[in-house]
């Protein structure tokens, strides 16, 4: 990516990702089906940060020190393990067909990450990606206690998911406008990095940017920058503002080693709370759907084409028959300028927006048609997640294609080329048998014999797997997408352009 330097992978601060954890490949939310659950009762009790005079340094000092003795104990270290059942065969396997000679073995895969505290009855927010496929979620609290985790809901396509444990009297943290942010303000991000030693941890920085996206993590992206250290196991855990309010859930890191380099992301809180309600009231979560499909930025050559004064905006490519888009008069050709009165900046970040929207929604749209403007008022329909669950079946031709987009070329993981790799039984996904040198993602990092176990959120186990997963993203307009890649034994990650 443009804004993603060449060797710079984006990674899940969690350390599950370090253990091998896997991860689902369906992009739809679900909920736990045994349980009946009710929103939680919030803390609504802040102390503002402007009620504290500050006149010395010490002031300033102890100000930090309360809002982290305050909001600490809401962060909780969430440990999980998951079972793995994996075939292995004997030397004489090769030549007899007998199954003394190939045993199933299980062993257990560990995972660490954080978790953040919203109500005293026991609701707790992680990201989606510390807990997927886990068999037993445990949860630490700042005393140290454990306690056995329900999950309520799971939404990959934003990477939040919602559990519960059973407790009444937990330290709830109070939850705060994300939409209030400003760049350059102090934050404190909080959780358990690296190690269940080193839960906890409380470090200090400020926001550094907003409105992230095109990182190719998630299908709804519009993350918060910060520069306070967050590092692998900080997944899940808090972004808390001056006042001591939750403002994010802390999630990935751009990174060249896989450590902290000072350029952190975390979901906007107004998000979390949107989709963590959903999720509990409804078992999933519904988005916003307008009908539309992108039909080109809107550059200074175009904008002078078209007769606009500068260039901003994007063009509206093909519109779904009988849509919502089509029923309010939006037209293909049309230049979409604003959504509810604010810029649109790119195709992108108009997407999430209306994608984080509830169906049934009113919005306006300033377009801009025939060397005039003008505003539509579209009511929302619901998008249809399963176009985002892997169902894209690409055909030869665009197999072909999307072969020669990207530059290289998979193939499955046979027996024999994992001899000739060196690789466990345990790697699983499909190896990368030729690359164009001139390629981008060969620029972003990926090499020839690299195996690449995941796309995004999706285990890739067959290439036919990968060029769906691939073709899926590129047909839902995804402009970059995250590779789990194992080189030599060693998983790195690689984000590469669609």
């Amino acid at each position: 990516m443009d804004k993603i330097k060449i060797g710079i992978a984006i990674v899940f601060a969690a350390l599950s990702f370090f253990f091998g954890v896997y991860y689902a490949a369906d992009q739809t939310s679900q909920s736990s089906q045994t349980t009946n659950f009710e929103l939680p009762e919030y803390n609504t009790s802040v102390t503002s940060s402007d009620d504290v005079p500050i006149r010395t340094l010490r002031d300033f000092n102890n100000a930090i020190v309360s809002i982290a003795e305050r909001t600490n104990p809401t962060v909780v270290t969430i440990t999980t393990t998951q079972t793995v059942r994996v075939r292995q065969q004997s030397p004489f396997g090769l030549f007899f067909d007998d199954p003394r000679f190939n045993r199933e073995r299980e062993f257990q895969r560990s995972g660490l990450g954080s978790g953040v505290i919203v109500s005293a009855d026991g609701y707790i927010i992680t990201n989606n990606h510390v807990i997927d496929n886990a068999d037993e979620i445990r949860v630490i609290l700042f005393d140290g206690d454990e306690l056995d985790a329900e999950i309520v809901g799971t939404d990959p396509a934003s990477d939040i998911a919602v559990l519960k444990v059973s407790s009444s009297s937990l330290s709830a943290v109070p939850m705060g406008n994300s939409d209030d942010i400003r760049v350059g303000e102090m934050v404190l991000a909080i959780g358990s990095p690296l190690d269940q030693q080193f839960a906890h941890t409380v470090s200090k920085g400020i926001v550094s940017a907003s409105g992230r996206s095109t990182l190719g993590l998630n299908m709804y992206e519009n993350y918060i920058q910060t520069d306070a250290a967050i590092n692998p196991g900080n997944s899940g855990g808090a972004l808390i503002n001056l006042d001591g309010e939750l403002i994010g859930i802390n999630t990935a890191i751009a990174s060249r080693s896989g450590g902290n380099q000072g350029i952190g992301f975390a979901i906007p809180v107004n998000m979390v709370r949107n989709v963590m309600e959903a999720l509990i009231t409804d078992g999933r979560v519904a988005r916003g759907f307008l009908g539309i499909n992108f039909g080109g930025e809107v550059d200074r050559t175009m904008a002078r084409v078209l007769g606009l004064e500068r260039a901003r905006g994007f063009l509206v490519g093909d519109v779904v028959p009988e849509g919502p888009a089509a029923d309010a008069g939006i037209r293909e050709g049309d230049v979409i300028l604003r959504l509810n009165g604010s810029e649109v900046r790119n195709w992108t970040d108009f997407r999430v927006e209306v994608g984080n929207m509830s169906p049934g929604t009113v919005v306006e749209l300033e377009i801009f048609r025939d060397g005039e403007r003008t505003t539509l008022p579209v009511t929302l329909g619901e998008l249809d997640t399963g176009t985002m669950a892997g169902t894209y079946a690409p055909s030869q031709r665009d197999t072909e294609e999307i072969r020669e987009a990207l530059g290289f070329d998979v193939e499955n993981l046979t027996d024999s080329v994992r001899r000739q790799l060196n690789l466990g039984d345990t790697v699983s996904g499909v190896v990368v048998t030729s690359i164009n040198q001139t390629s981008r993602a060969y620029r972003q990092g990926l090499r020839q014999f690299d195996v690449i176990s995941q796309v995004a959120d999706v285990s890739i186990s067959s290439s036919e797997q990968f060029f769906v997963t691939v073709g899926s993203l590129i047909s839902s307009e995804a402009d970059a997408a995250l590779l789990r890649v194992n080189r030599q034994g060693r998983n790195v990650f690689i984000a590469i352009e669609l």
